[in-house]
Parts: structure tokens; C-alpha cells; sequence
């Protein structure tokens, strides 16, 4: 497994990011991406995640918005987030104490059938207990990163790590706020799912209506309805998100090869787009995350 891996320090607090490739992985269940953050950023994410989302609350307290509902986080609390759920969550601005979080990504293989034989494969809510801190998990998966092992070994290791907090999740996390993952959703998954294959492609609404086999107008109508956004607007943000991971982990690869990779006609139409989404150019990005 090729890892891709980011640390950085702030004056205050460590912040702690681990991210690593899920290209050709053959593990079963693997972690994309953990981390520590004491100064949780907001985030809206119409389009929801390609990968489940776990976030829990160290200090402070978040607030999570989804399924048209708005949720408390506060200590010993964490969401457990489906893959493309719709959500956005964001800190309290007004408060004296930083909204400080624990956070995990996942996906593999054998993840739905494991979530679904937990019954667990829904976005929800859990709460700590005497039986499990979920701090602890955290803390344990990041310190043997931090020391950083031999990679292969490390990869099994923190797979198996990610299980047991999963299993341990079910067997003590008192769950409230059972959340479905959206109908609307599973309508779509498979254009979805395709569309994370072929978005460097040159392709429009007409391939994806032709591929999901309904009409434009259909298909737009099952986006919105999803999304909010159109299956254009989602093509593009997969797009954007996979050029912030280039530019993050491939300091030395050119915007014009960046744009040519993720499906841009062209370095300017790459500029202008990743400016109007993210409110900085795609240099300046780079830059800050240097």
C-alpha cells in the first residue's frame, strides 16, 4: 500500500492527519484517512463522502446537519456517517473552548457486508460509556503511525485495529438518532459508483443519463433530489477533490498535467472552476497545505 502522509503543528495544539492511498489496496477493510484536529474546520458536504466517516467530539461541541435535521456533538459523542450522506458540520464560533475532534475514514471490500451483519450500515449516532472510549482507539491507531513501521506490516496491522473498533462499537456504543441512509440514495448508486471511475473522462449529462438508462431530465430530478446539486456539479466536485489530493501529495506535478488528470478541458478552465469552488486558486491551495 502506497501511503501518503501529512503531519503538521500548530502553536496551541499537534494536529495529526494520516492519509494513505485505497488504489489496488487488498485488504478487506483499510483506513483512507485519520486524524486529530484541535480547531475543527466547517465543513458542507452536499455530495456527502465517497467513504464511511467516522467523527467524534474531544472538546467543545459540533453541530451535524443531515437528513434536513440539526444535531448536537459534544464530548464522548461521535457520528458514524454512510458513504454519500448528505451532511455539513461546523463549531460553535461564539464558544470560549475549540471544537477538537477525532476522525477516521474507511472503506474495503468486505466493509458492507461486515456493517450490514453488524446491522450498523446506517449513518447514527454513538455515545461513550465505561465500557468504551472511543478517544482511545483513536489514540491507538495514530501512536503506531506516529512511529511509522514498515508500511505492508503497518496497513494489516491498523486494519485489524479499525475492526476491533467497529466490533467494540457494537457491542458497547449506546446508539441514538438512528439515521437511514437516504432511498434516494440507493436510486442512484450505481451511477454513483461509475461516476467514481470514469470522472477524468470526457463525458456529460448525456453519457451519464445513457449509463444510468433514464432520461436527462430524470436523472437531474434523482441528483437533486440526493444532492441538491446536478449530476454535472457532483461530476465536477469528484473532480476537484481528487485535484486537492494531487496537489497535496504531488507537489511537483504542473496544474496543466493536474487538469489533463482529473478531466479539465484545460489549465484555465481548471483555475477559474477550482477558484469559484474553493475560494482560492489551486496554487494558493497547494502552498497552504505545503
Amino acid at each position: 500500500m502506497k501511503e501518503l502522509y501529512e503531519e503538521s503543528c500548530d502553536k496551541v495544539a499537534e494536529k495529526k492527519r494520516f492519509t494513505f492511498s485505497v488504489s489496488e489496496n487488498p485488504l478487506p477493510v483499510y483506513i483512507e484517512s485519520i486524524g486529530y484536529n484541535p480547531y475543527e474546520l466547517d465543513f458542507n458536504r452536499p455530495e456527502g463522502y465517497p467513504y464511511y466517516h467516522w467523527l467524534q467530539t474531544v472538546k467543545g461541541e459540533g453541530i451535524i446537519e443531515l437528513a434536513n435535521q440539526s444535531f448536537s456533538l459534544p464530548p464522548g459523542k461521535g457520528i458514524l456517517l454512510t458513504p454519500y450522506t448528505p451532511h455539513k458540520y461546523y463549531s460553535d464560533h461564539d464558544a470560549n473552548v475549540h471544537w477538537e475532534t477525532y476522525y477516521i475514514t474507511f472503506t474495503g471490500a468486505a466493509i458492507d457486508p461486515i456493517l450490514n451483519a453488524l446491522d450498523m450500515n446506517y449513518s447514527a449516532f454513538y455515545e461513550e460509556n465505561e465500557n468504551i472510549s472511543f478517544s482511545r482507539h483513536m489514540e491507538k491507531i495514530i501512536g503506531k503511525l506516529e512511529e511509522f513501521q514498515d508500511p505492508h506490516h503497518l496497513a494489516h496491522e491498523i486494519s485489524a485495529d479499525l475492526y476491533q473498533f467497529l466490533m467494540r462499537l457494537k457491542k458497547y456504543g449506546q446508539m441514538n438518532n438512528k439515521l437511514s441512509i437516504l432511498q434516494s440514495f440507493e436510486k442512484i448508486r450505481g451511477i454513483v459508483e461509475w461516476l467514481e471511475q470514469v470522472y477524468p473522462q470526457d463525458i456529460g449529462l448525456l453519457e451519464m443519463s445513457e449509463k444510468a438508462q433514464v432520461s436527462s431530465q430524470h436523472l437531474n430530478t434523482m441528483f437533486h433530489d440526493t444532492f441538491g446539486i446536478s449530476p454535472y456539479s457532483f461530476l465536477v466536485q469528484l473532480r476537484i477533490r481528487e485535484a486537492k489530493r494531487i496537489l497535496i501529495t504531488t507537489p511537483d506535478l504542473s496544474l496543466k498535467e493536474i487538469a489533463k488528470q482529473v478531466g479539465f478541458n484545460g489549465v484555465s478552465h481548471f483555475v477559474t472552476t477550482f477558484k469559484k469552488r474553493e475560494g482560492l486558486t489551486p496554487s494558493t491551495y497547494r502552498n497552504l497545505h505545503q
